[in-house]
């Protein structure tokens, strides 16, 4: 029992002093998470505020400071907080006889590191999108994915609006994506980490974009604008669902882009009641919705 809670304190000490390191510059560039994403986010909003696709939307749109507070929350906070647990569950695990290989259906390790990256990339997007996928489809799931499509105006920090639940599940669901690979992230992994942040607040941005013969391979604002609609195809639980890559809703037959206007509702029937502030949102879901 004293090995669960020492890996339980470790955890979460080891998570603020590794983002506390991160603030004051104290870890390589390329692993600070806390800088890169306020560079990546100040430049994806300079375009925004430069070649704005909705020119009649504010530069300090509706919900601006809500959403720039959950890219934090999400990404740093509650990861702080939940740190310990995940930690917590490791030992668990290894104490039962689950290891990190327990799963592997392609042993990557050997493989060039671009190819290591490639594979770790498009596995982890497509455990991302069946997640979505999920999000959508069990109205118990959706209740927490409401948080993210309660956006109004569609703005790049719209990216990291959602209930903190969501992580409770992307993360067991990733963390098999990469048990499937080997059991561990390649070295370079922090590539991927870094393009999955930019691709995400592209596609929530102010900016038309579609990328040519490439909309069909990655995903882009004017199919992710379509994912954020009131209104969604009759008998439909949702389109568009991609994170990084549209390809899966190719695939799977997923896709919608009637037109590239921009000028459509956001939202979803019944928005009206979801809490607009941060603290309502944030227990959300657990309680029997109004209707």
């Amino acid at each position: 029992m004293l090995e669960y809670f020492e890996a339980l304190i470790n955890g979460f000490l080891g998570t603020v002093r590794w983002t506390w390191k991160s603030i004051l510059f104290d870890v390589p560039w390329y692993t600070n998470y806390f800088w890169g994403l306020i560079l990546i986010s100040l430049l994806v909003w300079a375009l925004e505020i430069l070649f704005p696709w909705r020119k009649e939307q504010s530069i300090f749109r509706k919900d601006f400071w809500l959403d720039a507070f959950y890219m934090f929350f999400n990404f740093f906070i509650f990861a702080i907080v939940i740190s310990g647990v995940y930690k917590f569950l490791g030992v668990l695990f290894k104490d039962v006889g689950i290891s990190s290989t327990s799963l592997t259906i392609i042993d990557i390790g050997h493989w060039s590191q671009w190819a290591q990256l490639l594979v770790f990339f498009v596995v982890l997007d497509f455990v991302q999108w069946f997640t979505h996928v999920l999000l959508h489809k069990y109205p118990v799931l959706w209740q927490f994915h409401k948080v993210h499509h309660s956006v109004k105006e569609m703005g790049f920090a719209a990216h990291l609006r959602f209930h903190w639940m969501e992580n409770i599940l992307y993360k067991p669901l990733k963390t098999l994506g990469v048990m499937v690979l080997g059991g561990f992230e390649p070295e370079q992994a922090y590539i991927v980490h870094f393009a999955a942040i930019t691709i995400g607040h592209f596609n929530h941005s102010n900016i038309k974009l579609t990328y040519g013969p490439l909309k069909y391979i990655l995903n882009n604002p004017v199919m992710h604008l379509y994912h954020h609609a009131y209104t969604i195809p009759k008998d439909s639980y949702g389109v568009n669902f991609g994170i990084s890559l549209s390809i899966w809703d190719y695939i799977f037959k997923t896709h919608y882009i009637p037109e590239s206007g921009g000028k459509i509702k956001l939202g979803f029937p019944g928005d009206e009641n979801l809490p607009k502030r941060f603290w309502g949102q944030l227990v959300y879901g657990f309680k029997k919705p109004k209707k």
